[in-house]
Parts: structure tokens; C-alpha cells; sequence
């Protein structure tokens, strides 16, 4: 379909100039990306590592004002040499350029449409109406399908798909977060044999419509059996109690850009976890699974059973969750479970989980209930004054507290649709401040959690804090850290039944280089916590390969968000690429192999989202290039992390 397009939207001059080659166009000739290690082909890899860039500064602003890279691979063999690779970043596309739909005609790259696939326009400024455009790109996905043939592609045909999670603004500058359905993209990609680069062909929207829209997709990953697992975070309140999630009135002025009314969308539609599979063609169909759990999801991480899937919880007063499918490579029924801490989480503690079983269920059984209309009273009770009644069970949500009763017969509707009040009843430990991306180590059987905020709900002493919930810092870390969990088989849960899985969380602890540093009084950029070190981790990939945990931020504590990259042999924390100024890391995926060749696809979003005092001392120079680079802060880039290509010629 081809739709109403602006004219002078064009790709900027950011993404001209000599073409930049990725990583394994110099590491699989090397032998890193090599299902085995042949001798005869030459010296084999041994370890990866990267070499750290200093963060930019005002010295040189354009630095501050793009996506900038200054590090480099070091990989090493075992004949003891060593290959240096510098590396680079390539955009397919700026967010609100017009780009291919593969038909002869052009589409608005994140465009929004309705429920019909048709434009949702901005009309906030009179004589200047465009389609709506998300500058937040976010969780992505790069695979391949078996016999894909796209028109237009002369190599290898790859696919990635791209979620956009929100638009920060209108034309007329009003935040619109959270009103407009997420649109989620497939790019066809080619894949050039010699070098590897990748060239967008074609730009397909996805239809969401079977699924009733998509409420503000954030991170995402890459099922092991190569579909793209979505996320739907802050999930509408139904009981409308500011206890979790969004309001209600969100979810009207949603239902009013999508269904053309305020008052069709269920806040029960959303919340859940899609999942996106590539055609042949590089269309796509979607599917939102139902029995996963109705929570803030991030993205998620399935383990290396096929049935095993460990989520985060993006919200205040969260909790560890985990979902074991019945089948291997199917997420439309299992069994839903939340972590109960039975020793103290801190920062220097190893801390024991139990897991309670939350309920089984089928994804079409949950779905028929919405269908049906259900309603939050049907379900439960949520009452914000304590009601001198011990049928009911005191929980905080969201710093709030709240006294719930579940209806007779309506557990498994609980659990499914109230999976926050419910979890939090049965006793889960709901006690984490966003937690966010979700990996795994699938050697050593560790799975990695990033917590943005070390805050709220998880220090002693806060209204929201429950001590007995065992998720207990003295202070708070700010600038958050990342949990690691260790996996094992044989757990009962905590009613004695077994767990069917040989990958569940046994225990949790934080990393200690991973952990961020808050300062007492801002450096001189203005970083209000330690610029080398993390901050507010959001985006986690692992590469089994290269042995390396990829670390993306979204901190209002740093003038620059980056992406780090930390060897789990070494514990050597390297700082790889740098966001604008403002802009959020986002669409991390670690691709330790395709055709060959490696990849670090990264995004980012809303570029000079400005904050007082973080960026007081660099705005009124930054703001200026940012405009000019990125449409006026309306557009966000979509990319990967490359070698350059004076890296590619490896032969010894």
C-alpha cells in the first residue's frame, strides 16, 4: 500500500559516504564464526575482546551529537597473534525517512497506522499534516528463513525485525507516550557474500490488527527457533488505581488513535507476549500469547530447552518471572511462575530463590476470557484502604498499597490477567525497581538481568520496600547494576511439586563491575554518576562466541548513553559506542553468526531529550547539531555496529 509521504523527508547526509563492512567480514575469515576450529584453514580463534573508548566530550561536540565510535575488536588465535578490528556504525534508516516497501513505492520508516493499516496523521499543527512516526526505536531482531527470496536482493537475503516503542511528541510538541499503537517492521535486507554488508530492499509494516494493536513495545529477542519475541510494557490498569501500569486514560486516547473510539480497547488486550514470524517474502505474521503473564514486559529470554522462558519485569515493586512452556518451540500454553527470594538480595549477597507456581494455562483459553469482556471486578477485589478484613491479603504495587480478594473460581484469571496483585498475594517477591532485559550464558548456565534503578522498592526503609520480601539495600544505587542468576535442574517450586525445566534460577547476585557508581556532585559534563562505569543498564544481549555480556543504557545519569561490552572471563568492562546526546541505547542484539558474518545490531532513541541539570551545561551547544542531524529531534537512527573497511582484509 502506498500512503500520503512528505517530500522533503529524504535520508540525511549522516548515512552517506564509503560503505562499512561488519564485523566477521574480518572474524569468520579468522576462523571466530567458524562452526569448528579446521587448523588447515589457517590459526584458530581463541578470544574476543574490545578495546575501550573514552566517552566524547565538548573537545569535540559533533562526537556528543551522533552515534559515535571509537573502539575496536581485539581477537586472538592460538597461535598467539592477534587481529585488530576497528569498528564503525551504519544506519539503515532514520526514523520518519521514506524508504522502499519492495513494490515500486515508499513508506514512512516507524510510521504509525491504525487498526485498518491506514496512516495515523498528526494534525496538531495546522497546514502541516504528516503521518505520526515513533522516535523510539527499540527491541530488534536479525535472522534468516529458510528459502527467503525477496525482489531487489542479489545476495543473501536477511531479515531484522524493528519495534518502535513510543513518539516522544506531536508537531505541536505534546508528549505522546503511550497513545499510539507500536508499529513493528520487517526490513529485507541484503546481504552482500564478499563483505557482509547489509543494504536495506524493502520495508514491511506489519499488520497487528489480528491482535488488537500493540501497546509500547520495548526490548525484544531472538526465539532459538528464529522468530522475534515482542514486549508490551506498562500494562493498563484496569482497576485504574495508579498501582501498576498505565491509566486508563492512556489506554483511551490509544483506543482512539487505533479503533477511531476511546472506549473499544480492553486493558486486558495488552500487557502480553508477542511473537513475530518472518515469511519467505519478508512479510510477517504475529501472534500475542496470552499465558505469559500480564506484566511490564521487557524482553524476554528463552533458555536452551525450547520451553523456558525468564522474564523481567519493567515496573516498581516487579518481580522475576518465569514461563516453561508444554512444548519445546510453542509459547501458546504453560505454566506460569514468580521468584520468591528465601535469603537477602543486596549488592554483595548471593541470595536463594524459591519459585511459586502462578498457574497453567493455554493462550486461546486467557484470550477467550477478554473476548468475553471481562471486567477487573469479576476477577478481584483492589482496595486502597485497608478494609479490617482478614479474607483479604496487603500488597504494595507500584509504591502503593492495596488489600486484593480474589472471587471464588477466579484464580487462573488472577494469574493470567492481575499477574501483578496476584503474584504479589501468593507471596512472589515484587520487590525490583525496572528490571529490564533478560539474557543468557547458555555455557555456564547463567542467565543476566539488568536493574535500570537501584531505588524504591528495594531499599530498607522505603514506604515501598517489604523487608520481608528479602530484596533489601541499605541505599540506593541509583545508576542500578546487573543480576546474574544461576540455572540448574531438579527445583521443586514451592509447594513441592517439580518444575519441569532443567534452566530455572536457583540463586541471584550482582555483579560487582557491573554495579553503577551515583556521585555525590556532578563531574565536569555534567554525568550525575561515574561515566566509566555503567548506568542504567536497560538492553542485555550475550554472544556465546566472543564470551561477552553487550550492555545498553538508559540513564538520565549520563550525558552520553553507551553501549559497553563486558568479557565474562576477563571481567573487563569496555565502552564500545556512544548514543547522542539524550538518546537512549536501544534494539541491542548480539548475533554471533549469519552466513558467516557477526553483527551488534543497535538503536537508539529521541535524540536531545533534554534533562535538567544532566544536560544543562551541554545543551546549548549539542541541541543545535542534534536538530540538524536528526530531523529536528523528530528521528532516531536504526543500525548495526560494523568494522570499517579498511578492517576487511584479514589474510596473514
Amino acid at each position: 500500500m502506498n500512503t500520503p509521504q512528505i517530500s522533503r523527508r529524504r535520508l540525511i547526509q549522516a548515512m552517506a559516504g564509503a560503505p562499512l563492512l561488519p564485523l566477521a567480514s574480518s572474524l569468520a575469515s579468522a576462523g571466530l564464526l567458524t562452526a569448528c576450529n579446521d587448523s588447515s584453514n589457517g590459526p584458530n580463534f581463541v578470544s574476543a575482546s574490545f578495546t575501550s573508548m573514552a566517552a566524547p566530550n565538548l573537545d569535540a561536540p559533533e562526537n556528543m551529537a551522533t552515534t559515535y565510535v571509537a573502539s575496536s575488536l581485539v581477537a586472538t588465535f592460538d597461535d598467539k597473534s592477534t587481529r585488530s578490528f576497528q569498528l564503525a556504525y551504519q544506519p539503515f534508516f532514520i526514523t520518519g525517512t521514506e524508504v522502499s516497501d519492495g513494490k515500486g513505492g515508499t513508506v514512512i520508516a516507524g510510521g504509525y497506522y491504525d487498526i485498518h493499516n491506514q496512516p495515523i496523521v498528526d494534525s496538531s499543527v495546522s497546514g502541516s499534516e504528516r503521518q505520526f512516526f515513533s522516535d523510539c526505536p527499540d527491541g530488534s531482531s536479525l535472522l534468516t528463513v529458510d528459502g527467503a527470496s525477496v525482489s531487489g536482493v542479489k545476495g543473501n537475503p536477511v531479515f531484522a525485525v524493528v519495534q518502535f516503542e513510543y513518539a516522544t511528541r506531536n508537531q505541536a510538541l505534546v508528549s505522546m507516550y503511550g497513545q499510539l499503537p507500536s508499529p513493528i517492521a520487517v526490513l529485507s535486507l541484503d546481504q552482500d557474500k564478499d563483505t557482509g554488508k547489509l543494504s536495506l530492499v524493502k520495508y514491511h509494516n506489519v499488520d497487528t490488527s489480528g491482535v488488537q494493536g500493540l501497546w509500547i513495545t520495548c526490548g525484544a529477542s531472538l526465539s532459538p527457533w528464529g522468530t522475534h519475541l515482542s514486549s508490551e510494557e506498562y500494562e493498563p490498569d484496569a482497576f485504574d488505581q495508579g498501582a501498576n501500569g498505565s491509566t486508563l486514560a492512556t489506554l483511551q486516547a490509544f483506543s482512539q488513535n487505533l479503533f477511531g473510539d476511546t472506549t473499544t480497547a480492553s486493558p486486558y488486550d495488552y500487557g502480553h507476549l508477542p511473537e513475530v514470524t518472518v515469511n519467505k517474502d519478508g512479510t510477517a505474521s504475529i501472534a500475542k500469547h496470552y499465558c505469559m503473564g500480564r506484566i511490564s514486559h521487557e524482553l524476554v529470554q528463552v533458555m536452551g530447552d525450547n520451553r523456558t522462558v525468564l522474564m523481567g519485569d519493567d515496573a516498581t515493586n516487579g518481580g522475576l518471572f518465569m514461563f516453561v512452556a508444554d512444548k519445546e518451540k510453542d509459547l501458546s500454553a504453560g505454566t506460569l511462575y514468580v521468584a520468591k527470594y528465601t535469603t537477602e538480595l543486596n549488592a554483595t549477597s548471593s541470595a536463594s530463590i524459591s519459585w511459586i507456581k502462578l498457574g497453567s494455562a493455554t493462550s486461546a483459553e486467557i484470550e477467550t476470557l477478554v473476548r468475553g469482556g471481562i471486567q477487573a471486578s469479576d476477577i478481584m477485589e483492589s482496595l486502597t484502604a485497608d478494609p479490617s478484613d482478614d479474607s483479604y491479603t496487603k500488597i504494595v504495587i507500584s509504591k502503593k498499597t492495596l488489600w486484593v480478594k480474589v472471587k471464588p473460581g477466579m484464580e487462573k484469571a488472577a494469574a493470567f490477567l492481575e499477574t501483578h496483585r496476584y503474584a504479589a498475594m501468593m507471596g512472589g517477591s515484587l520487590s525490583f525497581t525496572k528490571m529490564e532485559g533478560t539474557t543468557v550464558n547458555l555455557k555456564d548456565k547463567k542467565a543476566y538481568s539488568a536493574i535500570s534503578a537501584i531505588k524504591d522498592s528495594m531499599v530498607t526503609g522505603k514506604s515501598s520496600n517489604v523487608p520481608a520480601l528479602n530484596v533489601n539495600f541499605p541505599a540506593a544505587i541509583n545508576s542500578g547494576g546487573v543480576l546474574e542468576h544461576t540455572m540448574t535442574s531438579g527445583v521443586k517450586d514451592s509447594s513441592g511439586a517439580a518444575i519441569n525445566s532443567e534452566w530455572v534460577p536457583a540463586s541471584s547476585q550482582f555483579i560487582p563491575v557491573l554495579l553503577g557508581e551515583d556521585l555525590t556532585t556532578a563531574d565536569a559534563l555534567g554525568n550525575l554518576a561515574n561515566a566509566d562505569k555503567i548506568a542504567n543498564p536497560d538492553n542485555l544481549k550475550f554472544s556465546e562466541e566472543m564470551r561477552t555480556l553487550f550492555i545498553g543504557e538508559d540513564s538520565g545519569m549520563h550525558v552520553n548513553n553507551f553501549l559497553w561490552a563486558y568479557n565474562v572471563d576477563t571481567q573487563e568492562l569496555s565502552r564500545v559506542l556512544s548514543t547522542p546526546s539524550g538518546a537512549e541505547s536501544t534494539g541491542l542484539h548480539a548475533v554471533d553468526k549469519i552466513n558467516g558474518w557477526t553483527y551488534v545490531m543497535s538503536n537508539f532513541q529521541h535524540p536531545g531529550d533534554w534533562e535538567s541539570p544532566l544536560h544543562d551545561i551541554v545543551k546549548p551547544v549539542l541541541d543545535p547539531i542534534i536538530r540538524t542531524n536528526y530531523d529536528d529531534r523528530f528521528g532516531a537512527a536504526v543500525g548495526y555496529l560494523t568494522a570499517t573497511s579498511s578492517q576487511i582484509q584479514l589474510s596473514k
